[in-house]
This record gives structure tokens, C-alpha cells and sequence, in this order.
């Protein structure tokens, strides 16, 4: 059985559970400029950029992968959200994309497979891959807006380079997440086939849009609807929605989602909205309480946390959830289904 085989087969027993947000946990060790940097001798700081701990201090990421699966997860995101070469430069680290994707990808898989190997219980490791912090749908500069900063070609191979060297590491599938740019999304995708043509492997794509204004809507403009249409074609082992918002906020974008999609829908949102200082108050049973309604309603196959979220956050979600029915899969109507900012269908 192959591992897409094997999840969808997992899907359809119970409502599965993925982990939730790293950056807050990492924040909690208080590590300084030396932990991050290591004997590295990188030319920039290197505080803050989670990824490179990997290589640093790999014990973090690990015990936090951990925790996770301890408090019931089923899948893990690697920590490796950041670790493509645009956003590495910003650390002067961008050699050290492969490293960094493998040897986070390979402490995943480590702990993944040891909590399997506690109960037989199927544990999946998600290879996370950010949007970068470069857009194709728009311009950065006001003054003109036909100007990119990047081009497909090289966003494309951008995300190649990472995808490969996480499957390298050991990651069962390619998690493109919190995705505000749909063309940067498609990008990915082509990086991802490309991978699986030169590798002669399937490699699973995970998709997950954040939405930018409670209208539903991505920084690029498109309606959850239109995301859909716009990567259907992938194939996409989930569909789903994570960060921007709380539970609450994206209430009525599951339900949308989870009426057109015939893919297993994934959500994991927020701890809520942040406070005036930029923290999360929203306490872990109510966050398993907010997203238990969209299981009640048969809305979705996978939850999780994102940001401001941590262990005792998955730990509530998983109770909550427990003994649950999955969301069943819907059979749409055959017909010809487009995607602009908005979606159109075509009448038969």
C-alpha cells in the first residue's frame, strides 16, 4: 500500500490529526543568537529563523515533534516552512537549503516512525513548504505594477530544490501551505510533478490557503471556490485552509470547501485572533470546541493548529474530535468548472 493509499484508507475511519504551530513553541526555549547559529560562521544573524535548528540544535525541533504526537497527533508538518532559497537569504543560508530540508525532514521521520512503531497506529510526516516572501501575482512596487520581483521559472525551481531534498529526508508528502499567492500555489505544483518525473515516484501534494479578509478571499484575490477550480487538476491528496483566522472566522469557508471538494479537507487555524501584543489567549478547549462543529457537521477529514496553538491545543482537539465521523466525500457533477477570481462553472 502506498502512503496515499494508506492515508485516504485512515481518512475514511476516523477524522485524522495534524500538529500544530512551531514558531510559538520554539519561542518558548528562549534560545539566543548563539543556539540558532551554531558553529555555522553564517555571514547574517540567525535568530529567528527557525528552520536552521535543524542543523543547530536539532533537539529542539525533535522534542517538539514529540509533544505533538504524544498529545495524539497523526501527522507531522516539518519544520522547514522557511527553508527555501529566497527566504534563507535573508540569513545568508540559502546554500544550506538541502541540509537544512533534510535533516529536518529525517528528525520527523524519526519520531513519526518510532510513536508507529509504539500502537501500529499510521503516523504521516508532511514536508512544509512556505509561499516565500515573493509574490507572482503582484507587484511590490505601487509606482508600477507589472514589475515582479521573481519569475515563474525560478519560483519553480525554488521549490524543486526543496521539495526533493524533503522527500530525501523522508517526508510522505509535499505540504504547500499558507497559500496567499494562487500562482505562486500552481508554481509549487510544477515543481512537485517535475520531482515526480524525474524521480519516477508519486509524490503527494497537500494543499492549504490562508485567506486574507473575512470575505474569503487570498492576498491574490481569489475566492475559496475559485482556489479549488484553479488546482483541482493536481489532484491534491487534501484541500484545506490554515493560519489568517480563528476558528470562528472561517466557519462558513469550510462549509464552502467541504460542499465542492473531492479531496479530504484539512483545516488548521489559529488559536484565535492575536491580542494587542500579538499573542494568542484562545484557550485549548476552546479551539477544540470551535473546530468539533465542523465535525459535527461532517465538514472535514483532518484538524490541526496553527499558530499561537501548541500541544495541549492538539492534545483538546483530538478528545474533542475522537469517536467522530469523517467528513464522506462528495461526488460533483461532471461539468466544466473555472477558475478567474471567481469560480464559473459551465452550463451542461
Amino acid at each position: 500500500m502506498t502512503k496515499r493509499e494508506q492515508f485516504l484508507a485512515e481518512c475514511a475511519k476516523r477524522i485524522l490529526i495534524n500538529d500544530g504551530g512551531f514558531g510559538t513553541e520554539i519561542q518558548g526555549f528562549g534560545l539566543s543568537e548563539a543556539d540558532y547559529a551554531g558553529s555555522l560562521n553564517l555571514a547574517k544573524d540567525q535568530k529567528g529563523n527557525h528552520d536552521i535548528l535543524a542543523l543547530t540544535r536539532p533537539e529542539v525541533p525533535e522534542s517538539i515533534h514529540r509533544a505533538y504526537f504524544e498529545a495524539g497527533a497523526d501527522i507531522a508538518s516539518v519544520n522547514t516552512f522557511s527553508a527555501n532559497r529566497i527566504s534563507q537569504a535573508d540569513y545568508a543560508a540559502e546554500h544550506l537549503v538541502r541540509d537544512i530540508n533534510i535533516a529536518s525532514a529525517r528528525l520527523a521521520r524519526k519520531v513519526a516512525d518510532e510513536f508507529e512503531a509504539r500502537d501500529g497506529r499510521p503516523r504521516f510526516v508532511a514536508g512544509s513548504v512556505g509561499p516565500t516572501n515573493k509574490t507572482l501575482s503582484l507587484s511590490p512596487d505601487v509606482e508600477d505594477p507589472g514589475y515582479r520581483e521573481i519569475d515563474w521559472d525560478t519560483l519553480v525551481d525554488v521549490y524543486r530544490e526543496q521539495a526533493e531534498a524533503l522527500v530525501e529526508g523522508g517526508a510522505d508528502f509535499i505540504l504547500i501551505e499558507t497559500v496567499f499567492d494562487t500562482l505562486n500555489a500552481k508554481a509549487g505544483i510544477m515543481a512537485v510533478k517535475q520531482l515526480e518525473e524525474n524521480s519516477l515516484r508519486h509524490v503527494p501534494i497537500m494543499l492549504s490557503m490562508t485567506l486574507t479578509d473575512l470575505s474569503g478571499r487570498n492576498l491574490s484575490g481569489h475566492t475559496v471556490e475559485a482556489f479549488w477550480y484553479a488546482v483541482r487538476h493536481a489532484r491534491p491528496l487534501t484541500i484545506g485552509l490554515n493560519c489568517s483566522f480563528g476558528a470562528t472566522q472561517l466557519r462558513p469557508h469550510v462549509k464552502t470547501l467541504a460542499e465542492i471538494a473531492d479531496a479530504p479537507i484539512m483545516v488548521y487555524p489559529n488559536a484565535g485572533l492575536p491580542n494587542d501584543l500579538g499573542e494568542y489567549d484562545e484557550q485549548p478547549g476552546e479551539t477544540a470546541g470551535f473546530v468539533r462543529e465542523w465535525a459535527d457537521h461532517g465538514q472535514v477529514n483532518v484538524l490541526g493548529g496553527c499558530c499561537g496553538s501548541g500541544p495541549a491545543h492538539i492534545r483538546a482537539i483530538a478528545e474533542a474530535v475522537k469517536g467522530l465521523a469523517p467528513r464522506q466525500l462528495p461526488t460533483p457533477p461532471v461539468a466544466t468548472r473555472l477558475a478567474g477570481l471567481e469560480p464559473f462553472t459551465m452550463a451542461a
